[in-house]
């Protein structure tokens, strides 16, 4: 094995990081067979995919309204417990799923109160487990402990919908359940983490400014700026996956089974395309690699909406998984290597404004386009709007089509 190879996997060594990439595992692992279930079985009681989009937007508005202070409460108190804090509402948020499957869905007004809630962990969740990460492990550690958490997300991304549309054939309140166990054990997992703590950070005071720091940092750093907002209106235009339960119903005819396979898709191309930068990782021409990620996107998008044959989306769906993780892993790095310790928190709350934005938000949009023009013309022209936002952000930010190289870390950490 090569000196770089054995330092990559040197990482797994670290308790820490291995307790935090279990537990991030299987608490994705939860997320993903719950959204199977919600998703079919919102859809299969109103028929409406509005409702799914609505599904998008009840999480977003409370995620967008608390990530400022989601930041700031990440860089000044104890990073561990509040990831913590975040595993025990998202298991309150399946046990109560499980009650209302229990007591029978006859509308989707009570999932959108609980999705509500489920979007204020995740606002906390998001940008504290991405300032947590570097404080895991030691710099030159770091490189591949993004690469390596990347994969093992993606690795519960695809197994999560599939386990989930699979687990759903025995009923919804067995999916709930099953998500209620994985958060409590990430629960048990991240109280066990020792580092991370808030030693050595300053405890500010919440105002206008601190708050608003990340996002001054953000503004003042135009190739940060350029990959994120690229990857939110990337997304956000492309946001076929929330329309999945509607192709697998009426234009696949595949069942909740066949649902959870095509969740599963875009995260098994994902998965390859992580496994190979970790072994291979981009280290030039990264402004074109991460444009030419965004350009499969959409391409794929509009393969996928166009077909009819299950297979050929799955082909297509693998692709726009592919095409996302390039841009994802080349935003990841590019964020925490320009960002200081002290504001990594505020900076991760802006990047997860911007994701949220194009995943929840983009779900929306997907279902109102979807009720207006039809779900196949939505999915077609959200893909043609991605290859759109890829050629004008070459124009808007020509020093990130031509970055070459990563920066150096930053100091201050």
């Amino acid at each position: 094995m090569s000196a770089r190879g054995a330092n990559r996997l040197a990482v797994f060594g670290n308790r820490d990081f291995s307790l935090y990439l279990v537990a991030r595992f299987l608490g994705t692992l939860a997320v993903q067979m719950q959204t199977v279930a919600v998703g079919w079985q919102v859809y299969e009681v109103t028929r409406d995919p509005l409702d799914l989009g609505l599904i998008g937007l009840s999480q977003f508005l409370p995620f967008v309204l608390s990530i400022l202070p989601a930041g700031h409460l990440a860089d000044s108190r104890d990073r561990r417990r509040i990831v913590t804090a975040c595993y025990v509402l998202e298991c309150v948020c399946a046990l109560l799923l499980l009650a209302i499957a229990l007591r029978g869905l006859t509308e989707a007004t009570p999932v959108f109160g609980v999705m509500t809630l489920f979007g204020i962990a995740r606002a906390f969740q998001m940008p504290t487990g991405q300032a947590l990460l570097p404080n895991l492990v030691p710099r030159e550690q770091f490189g591949g402990a993004v690469a390596i958490n990347s994969s093992t997300w993606q690795i519960a991304t695809i197994a999560g919908p599939a386990l989930g549309g699979i687990v759903y054939l025995a009923g919804a309140p067995v999916v709930y359940l099953s998500a209620a166990g994985l958060f409590a054990i990430a629960v048990a997992l991240t109280l066990a983490l020792r580092a991370g703590g808030e030693r050595g950070r300053p405890r500010e005071a919440a105002s206008l400014e601190t708050l608003l720091l990340g996002l001054r940092f953000v503004r003042s750093r135009r190739v940060v700026l350029g990959a994120i907002s690229l990857d939110l209106f990337a997304v956000l235009f492309g946001g076929a996956t929330a329309l999945l339960p509607v192709y697998a119903a009426d234009v696949l005819h595949s069942g909740p089974d066949g649902l959870g396979w095509l969740r599963t898709a875009p995260a098994i191309g994902a998965a390859v395309c992580g496994i190979v930068l970790s072994l291979m990782p981009i280290t030039r021409r990264v402004g074109r690699h991460m444009f030419g990620g965004v350009v499969v996107f959409g391409a794929a998008t509009i393969v996928f909406g166009l077909s009819t044959s299950f297979w050929l989306s799955m082909i297509a769906l693998v692709a726009m998984g592919a095409g996302d993780m390039v841009s994802v892993y080349i935003r990841h790095l590019l964020v925490q290597l320009e960002t200081p310790d002290a504001i990594r928190g505020r900076v991760s709350a802006v990047n997860a404004v911007f994701i949220g934005a194009s995943n929840e938000l983009g779900e929306f949009e997907s279902g109102v386009t979807a009720a207006w023009f039809g779900t196949v013309a939505a999915v077609v022209v959200g893909g043609c709007a991605t290859l759109a936002v890829a050629g004008l952000w070459t124009r808007l930010f020509p020093e990130l089509a031509a970055m070459d190289r990563l920066p150096q870390p930053a100091t201050g950490d």
